[in-house]
């Protein structure tokens, strides 16, 4: 065999769905673990800074904003690992890598554990489609305060008093980040449009808009796995009832 035909087999048995859907998730979860962690603490340095007077008014948001990027630093292992034993899965179902040995060889312990992985996946899916919602949040709101600032900035040029935008607020204890009783709680006039102004709330918001679209790309990675560990499972099955096997 040729150097040009061995190199052509190999190609053949790669299992591309699987490889492609293995760089989706590591891409979207490096952007979503590390823009995610960084987020969340300049969230904290802002609610600190300009929302809250009392540390009592923030000490939960704090708590959580601690223990999440525990979780963070645990998402990461955890995909990194499975995405690498959902590759293994792909290359060693695929039945292109197993015509390379001459013959298909499907096992009932091959089947079982092409079914197991199906079911976690579809799981991880499910309650990863959750967290991509949940990532939402955090981006509506630096979205609802840029465009009341941008509003601020219309409103200032066009009226000579202060008072007439004064009113103009961003209230966070509605999205749930502060206690009703936290004071202020909240941003008003020009004070809100300076806070837009800062180089932290710039730099948080591009965080949380990659934190989000990560999710989106392992959200994508997932359903991917899902479709390539079916088609693997179906292939198994389909030898099974052939009667192929080792």
């Amino acid at each position: 065999m040729g150097c040009y035909d061995c190199c052509i087999r190999c190609l053949g048995a790669v299992p591309y769905p699987s490889l492609v859907a293995t760089l989706l998730c590591f891409t979207g979860m490096a952007l979503f673990c590390g823009c995610g962690h960084e987020a969340l603490a300049n969230t904290e340095v802002l609610v600190e800074t300009y929302f809250a007077r009392n540390i009592q008014d923030y000490v939960i948001l704090a708590s959580f904003i601690k223990y999440f990027q525990y979780v963070i630093y645990g998402l990461a292992s955890f995909f990194f690992l499975y995405c690498i034993l959902l590759l293994a899965e792909g290359f060693y179902t695929t039945s292109a890598v197993k015509q390379t040995f001459g013959e298909f060889r499907s096992t009932r312990c091959g089947r079982c554990l092409s079914l197991t992985f199906i079911i976690v996946t579809y799981a991880l899916a499910v309650i990863w489609l959750a967290v991509f919602a949940f990532t939402a949040i955090p981006v509506f709101f630096f979205f609802n305060m840029a465009q009341t600032c941008h509003n601020i900035n219309i409103l200032a040029e066009t009226t000579p008093s202060i008072n007439q935008h004064g009113w103009i607020c961003m209230d966070a204890r509605q999205y749930g980040l502060l206690p009703w009783n936290a004071m202020p709680g909240k941003a008003c006039g020009m004070t809100l449009a300076s806070i837009c102004k800062t180089k932290e709330f710039f730099v948080t918001y591009d965080l949380y808009i990659a934190a989000f679209a990560g999710a989106g790309i392992a959200l994508l990675a997932l359903f991917l796995y899902v479709v390539a560990t079916t088609y693997n499972y179906a292939v198994l099955r389909f030898l099974g009832r052939k009667g192929l096997r080792c």
